[in-house]
């Protein structure tokens, strides 16, 4: 055993990787794969071996599929503390960068470790949280000039095996094994290390080795009974009031204070009672027979009798929680993934734990939910200690719906109090039905729905208009419901028939929405509310306004030179409202059916963001996306002016050819809403100015995946372009496509024109392709991209375009292209991640504009650059 090599690499008083003082515990088969984002991503597999951590980097990760064979480049000897370490490694150390523990366990050697791992064939079995079944490593002959020995690590051909092109192991589980989080949630916290029970940044202690699958299946192993400080004898109660958040402005401070991800979903009390599990809502309705799988896993726990507190959620392909897919899997069985969300412990056992600290009650919670996998699910919910403001902030930026604080040191008390916190990236409550209007247009089932809150003298006050958010079975379904609760006189004590206009009908107040929205105006509405879902778990008369804010918030959100435009309209009937002097008809048409997004709600959208939009779509020649009918309907691309096109939106007269032709051209916001008057869903500007469309001021590489690629890849591939030019002296920005790839940006100045800059463009990707070309390709040819990432350098080119900075998208989902920053790239952040819904409170929250700088950069394809791409 000898550390010596890895202590000569590292500055123990720069980094808070360990430095292996301690002496070795008994011998011991621990394993870990370490997620590195360092200057290229890789994974480190990490085997406990003669009392250290033996080592190997790799490139592209482990994966199910037999077939492939992933390259084990042997670095050196790592400390067996090394294998709890979860954090950030400074620049300019070695290996700098983002680490997490991907996965940790326990390996059985199927033949003599020492001698196999000497004879450079080592085959074994994994017990860990993802990675399981029978694997060999085996070294291979390493070329000439190659620094380190390589070995090949394979997965055998067994029941945990999976093909890749099914199931790609890396993309589907891109989270900490520890922590839940992902890479760029734990680089967001710069000064420490992101674990659950280590909030001083200090490593983690070895992970304990989980109990192997076949021990397992003989019996489960009863949960710890050691008595816990507070607790004591009790009867399992048959539910108890659950402890609620109180609304709070800002995220709290001090290591007091523990901090979880707020989750869009269903409180449920979980109860077991020898070897059953029922499912109790937080006003006592057994939910058992809605979620039977969750109740058969909870039944298996190791417990006599329990009693869990926790939320069912639904996740997307991103990883976010969302109430209405769970609302759409609740109704329908929709395809999402569902998992309780378990997050304090009550009763274990013959004992009420309700007077035990919360840190005591999470990590007795942690040890009985500790063999479940990743794909369980009942999932832990991981905290973290201190700094809630940082956490808070990049729950914002990740487009979370917010976080929960809570005091560490506290009991659980029943009812809402201050011990709790909650803290909103997003406004979003419910409201209870009073009414609904007629729809008009192509609309069916209802136009908008009339909600409200009860004040503390029980009276119905009046809140607003939602219409938008709606599905079209959703409308289908809320008319059928609120038909059946019609009646003659309003609800409201504010609002009558009068006030409310023609086409109203009043309902008794007994259904529950979920509304989202951006804030309330000065006269106490809604503003840009949007329809998340009916709350079946919550009663009417519980449904109270939140105290208002009193201080401000708990991030520091970026000044913009000028307040966002606030847009006010003018209603000139059903069919047709004036915004920004620009006449738009039909609003209430749908354009994302799957989000309920209408006509007027596109027009809000871009009204709100249109500081952020505006600088990159200004006096630029357009091409646009054009779907009248929204994004399922027929759509067609579109280059020129016509006849109908609004009077709101410039022109510039470009030579094609032998002809010259009218571009359109946006010049301010009414511009950018004339073009959602026109259907418009994609806005994709030229890379030059119309004052000079000859001469170019930005360039774009779009990586375009082959469907087989991982989205890690695609990542990778960007940071390799990031790379490359910036050894050519070019700085670059990056952002998402909202489709599947990733657009690198790069600002220039305005003295080559296009011939030169395509040249230049089409040797950048070919030098990036040559360097690795079984990952890269800049051949269009669908065979050439198969397996590959396309790097399309033919966006570079006079005429051409791409998908605009924060123009949507017309595909399912309402995604837009979002701008990164550049260490926000992880596989936890999908390239459709941001939509028309949760782009917004990103922005809010942002402290900074990822691209700050991109219109203050003066740089230029120098000759010495040309040069060295060969020309």
């Amino acid at each position: 055993m000898s550390l010596q090599e890895y202590r000569r690499k590292r500055r123990f008083s720069q980094t808070p990787e360990p430095a292996g003082a301690k002496p070795p515990r008994r011998e011991g088969h621990s394993f870990v794969v370490q997620k590195h984002a360092a200057k290229r991503l890789h994974y480190d597999f990490r085997l406990e071996l003669d009392g250290v951590l033996k080592s190997w980097a790799i490139p592209k990760g482990p994966s199910l599929d037999p077939s492939e064979k992933r390259l084990a480049v042997q670095v050196e000897d790592h400390p067996l503390e090394y294998g709890g370490f979860e954090g950030i490694i400074p620049e300019g150390e070695y290996g700098g960068g983002t680490v997490i523990v991907w996965d940790r366990g326990e390996w059985e050697p199927l033949e003599d470790a020492a001698e196999s791992y000497r004879q450079g064939k080592l085959k074994f079995r994994l017990y860990g949280k993802k990675l399981h079944g029978g694997w060999t490593l085996v070294k291979i002959r390493s070329r000439p000039g190659e620094r380190g020995e390589n070995w090949l690590l394979i997965k055998e051909r067994d029941d945990e095996a999976r093909p890749l092109g099914e199931y790609d192991i890396l993309e589907a589980e891109p989270e900490s094994a520890v922590s839940g989080r992902g890479l760029g949630q734990v680089a967001a916290a710069k000064d420490r290390t992101w674990h659950s029970n280590q909030p001083d940044g200090k490593p983690a202690a070895p992970p304990p080795k989980p109990a192997k699958p076949a021990k397992k299946a003989a019996k489960k192993k009863q949960a710890a009974t050691t008595p816990l400080t507070g607790s004591h004898p009790g009867t399992l109660p048959e539910w108890l009031p659950p402890q609620l958040a109180s609304p709070s402005d800002k995220a709290p401070v001090g290591t007091h204070w523990l901090h979880e991800i707020k989750f869009d979903g269903y409180r449920l009390l979980c109860r077991i009672h020898r070897g059953k599990a029922k499912l109790l809502t937080r006003n006592k309705q057994d939910w058992t027979h809605r979620f039977p799988q969750l109740a058969a896993a909870a039944a298996t726990l190791p417990v006599k009798d329990a009693l869990l507190d926790g939320e069912v959620v639904a996740y997307d392909e991103s990883g976010i929680s969302h109430f209405q897919t769970l609302q759409n899997a609740f109704r329908d069985g929709g395809a999402a993934r569902l998992v309780y969300q378990a997050f304090d412990l009550l009763h274990l056992d013959g004992h009420d734990l309700r007077k035990v600290p919360l840190i005591e009650r999470k990590a007795r919670l942690e040890e009985l939910l500790e063999g479940n996998d990743s794909r369980s699910i009942l999932q832990y919910t991981e905290h973290f200690a201190g700094n809630g403001p940082e956490f808070f902030n990049q729950a914002c930026r990740m487009g979370l719906e917010g976080t929960i604080s809570k005091r560490g040191d506290r009991p659980y008390i029943g009812g809402r109090g201050y011990d709790w916190l909650k803290i909103k990236c997003v406004e979003r409550e419910e409201f209870v039905i009073g009414g609904f209007t007629d729809p008009s247009g192509s609309r069916h089932g209802l136009g908008a729905l009339l909600v409200g809150y009860f004040d503390h003298g029980g009276e119905l006050k009046y809140a607003g208009k939602v219409g938008t958010g709606f599905s079209e079975q959703a409308l289908f379904e809320l008319r059928r419901r609120l038909d059946a609760l019609e009646q003659d006189g309003s609800p409201f004590t504010n609002l009558s028939r009068r006030d409310a206009g023609r086409g109203t009908h009043w309902v008794q107040p007994e259904l529950v929405a979920q509304v989202e929205f951006s804030n309330w105006t000065g006269d106490g509405l809604l503003r840009h509310p949007s329809f998340q879902g009916l709350r079946e778990d919550k009663p009417a008369n519980e449904v109270v306004r939140d105290a208002p804010p009193t201080v401000a918030k708990g991030r520091a959100p970026m000044t913009r030179q000028k307040p966002a435009k606030i847009v006010t309209g003018v209603i000139k009937g059903p069919d047709e409202v004036v915004i920004e002097g620009v006449r738009v008809t039909h609003p209430q048409k749908v354009l994302y059916a799957g989000q309920g997004i209408t006509k007027l709600g596109l027009v809000e959208f871009y009204a709100e963001i249109a500081d952020w939009i505006l600088p990159h779509v200004l006096d630029r020649p357009l091409s646009l996306v054009r779907c009248p009918n929204g994004h399922k309907g027929e759509c067609f691309f579109q280059k020129h002016a016509d006849a109908g096109t609004p009077s709101a939106l410039g022109r510039v007269a470009i030579t094609e050819k032998d002809k010259t032709s009218e571009y359109l051209v946006i010049e301010n916001l009414a511009g950018l809403i004339s073009l959602v008057q026109m259907g418009v869903l994609e806005i994709h500007p030229w890379g030059s100015r119309r004052d000079n469309v000859e001469r170019p001021d930005r360039l774009i590489f779009d990586l375009d995946p082959d469907p087989s690629v991982a989205w890690p890849r695609v990542i990778e591939g960007a940071k390799h372009v990031r790379d490359t030019l910036a050894d050519l002296g070019l700085t670059s920005f990056v952002k998402t496509t909202g489709g599947r790839g990733l657009h690198v940006v790069v600002p220039i100045q305005r003295r080559l024109e296009w011939p030169e800059v395509k040249e230049f463009c089409k040797a950048v990707v070919e030098q990036v392709a040559r360097a690795a070309p079984a990952q890269y390709t800049a051949n269009m040819s669908k065979a050439a991209r198969k397996g590959r990432v396309y790097l399309d350098y033919l966006r570079n080119d006079r005429g051409a375009t791409a998908v605009a900075a924060y123009s949507t998208r017309a595909r399912s989902g309402a995604a837009v292209s979002v701008p990164l920053e550049w260490d926000e790239l992880s596989p936890a952040l999908r390239p459709d991640h941001f939509n028309v819904l949760n782009l917004p409170a990103r922005l809010a929250a942002l402290k900074h504009d990822p691209w700050r700088e991109i219109s203050k950069l003066r740089q230029s394809i120098t000759v010495k650059a040309r040069r060295q791409v060969g020309l």
